[in-house]
């Protein structure tokens, strides 16, 4: 796990100082909203429909334990004791008050964090595979390649406003488990014939009010001019990229206007400025970053373990459904990467409280090298269990909520907070994810269903992802009443796929008989344990429809 250096805690600590001073200046009156928007969006703080919310930023989605702990301390502090995981892997305050987020701020330096650049029209927090450095079907750990973009991205003063906000994503595996499709950059690192590190890079996929796929512009760059690939791109998007027009604005609409070919044609003019110019990189500067993620001192798990794992797994039927559902697979035999579930119907999808924060952080010391991940589904992950402390983490998981055999299933919905907080919500999200939770709780059912995946978003921005869900839900507003939109057919991953809108839109009670019926349809038209994407693609959106709205 990356360690901040001399010159990013001094960077940190000069930023938090910074804004202590624009915050006493605007709350004294000497700096009007105006003048203070940018400067607390760039330093990720919102004002919300009840509260201010603070957005703290997870890089590449990697927590140590303490500093889960202080995040825990910080919730019951400043805010109402607890934190929501989002999809982009960060951690949400929704009810921090105005003139204490510097000393927020200052709180999360101290254990190496911070919430630059999570917000406004500037570079986000890249996000990457939540088993990186672990997955079997790994060929390349993006996490140093991550972190490189991290170093770059921070305080680019060329891009601190950009059109609108920018969003990149990495995978190093077979399976792309980033949604790199939909990002306004997607990376993928692989290996040539001769074993050489390349990356596929992709650009102008988004999500939100005008959903599209990105293009491939590069398939085979050296890894050494990883970072002056992406800045020719970034570069083309500030001069090019609209600026009239919010909603028109992002990467993807300049990529489509233009045609992936000018496009190309573009970036490859502005490359060829910075080629081979100072930011290309070395294997001395790689290696440097690469040092910080070197694989901990595991113990050798033995043969007879891992048989008397699987044989409980055999036996315990409740043991067996969480490794089914939970539990993945790593690179080194007897260990796994288990997914603890913060999908609960008392809380909303991706909520944990402070006490759960510090009960996790103390697992993830004893179970997990004092490391763990969050995920784009808002769980979190222990990424190196041995499996002969499996169960007994299992039972500690099962004590605090967390042990949810459910994860991949549609239990394991993904929501955006909606209209109970986001001042943007056209819509609640968190009471429609309760009420699906509460419809569809039969664990036999569930897994009878097999893998699905179901988004549900509070207004067009989409951080709920709803275009890719197999399911997605989008709150509406008409006339001032709010209705939920249906769409079928998203994936993410390799095969990434857009959903198509079902038909008209429905009232809020609606929605689970409405999952129902699209679920019956599914259940009657399958193949013998045919998933619910493959049925889709397989028969249409026409039997969906006409059973739905008959």
């Amino acid at each position: 796990m990356y360690r901040y250096d001399t010159y990013d805690q001094t960077l940190v600590n000069e930023r938090v100082a910074q804004f202590r001073g624009q915050m006493e200046r605007y709350l004294a009156g000497q700096i009007s909203d105006a003048e203070f928007l940018p400067l607390r969006v760039q330093n990720g703080l919102y004002i919300q429909r009840y509260a201010p919310m603070l957005r703290i930023a997870v890089p590449y989605g990697m927590l140590g334990s303490y500093q889960l702990r202080k995040l825990a301390d910080i919730a019951s502090q400043y805010d109402r004791g607890y934190g929501h995981f989002t999809t982009r892997t960060n951690i949400q305050l929704n009810w921090p008050k105005l003139e204490e987020v510097p000393d927020i701020l200052a709180e999360l330096a101290s254990v190496q964090m911070h919430s630059i650049q999570t917000s406004g029209n500037d570079i986000r927090n890249t996000t990457t595979d939540q088993f990186a450095g672990v997955a079997k079907d790994e060929v390349e750990d993006p996490r140093p390649w991550c972190e490189l973009i991290r170093q770059w991205t921070t305080f680019h003063p060329e891009f601190a406003y950009l059109p609108r906000k920018f969003k990149i994503a990495m995978t190093g595996a077979s399976q792309d488990r980033a949604a790199i499709q939909v990002h306004d950059i997607g990376l993928r690192l692989w290996h040539n014939a001769a074993g050489e590190l390349r990356v596929c890079v992709l650009a102008g996929g988004g999500l939100g009010r005008t959903p599209v796929i990105g293009d491939v512009v590069c398939e085979d760059l050296p890894w050494q001019h990883l970072l002056t690939y992406i800045e020719a791109i970034v570069r083309v998007y500030n001069q090019f990229g609209r600026r009239d027009n919010k909603f028109k604005a992002r990467i993807k609409i300049l990529v489509k206007a233009l045609g992936i070919e000018e496009f190309r044609r573009r970036v490859e003019d502005e490359w060829a400025h910075l080629k081979d110019g100072p930011q290309t990189l070395s294997s001395e500067v790689v290696d440097a970053v690469r040092r910080h993620f070197v694989d901990p001192e595991r113990r050798p798990v033995s043969d007879v373990a891992i048989e008397q794992f699987e044989a409980l797994r055999l036996s315990d039927r409740a043991f067996a459904r969480f490794v089914t559902n939970n539990v993945t697979d790593h690179k080194v035999p007897g260990y796994k990467a288990i997914t603890l579930s913060l999908k609960r119907r008392d809380y909303a999808p991706g909520d944990i409280t402070a006490e759960q924060m510090h009960e996790v952080a103390d697992l993830a010391d004893e179970y997990s090298f004092g490391k763990l991940r969050v995920t784009h589904e808002q769980n979190l992950v222990l990424s190196d269990v041995p499996v002969d402390r499996l169960e007994e983490l299992w039972r500690r998981l099962d004590e605090l909520g967390m042990a949810n055999p459910t994860v991949g299933t549609l239990a394991d919905l993904i929501c955006c907070p909606g209209g109970d907080y986001c001042a943007l919500a056209n819509a609640k999200s968190i009471p429609i994810a309760q009420a699906i939770q509460a419809r569809f709780e039969d664990l036999d059912f569930l897994y009878d269903l097999g893998p699905l995946d179901l988004n549900i978003s509070g207004c067009m921005n989409a951080c709920g992802h709803h275009h890719v869900g197999h399911i997605g839900i989008l709150g509406v507003d008409k006339k001032g009443e709010e209705y939920y939109q249906v769409s079928l057919g998203g994936s993410q991953g390799d095969e990434t796929s857009l959903g198509k809108i079902l038909g008209p839109s429905f009232y809020s009670e609606d929605v689970p008989g409405v999952i129902d019926k699209v679920l019956q349809v599914y259940v009657d038209q399958r193949h013998a344990e045919e998933p619910f994407i493959d049925t889709y693609r397989r028969i249409g959106i026409k039997p969906f429809k006409e059973h739905v709205y008959a």
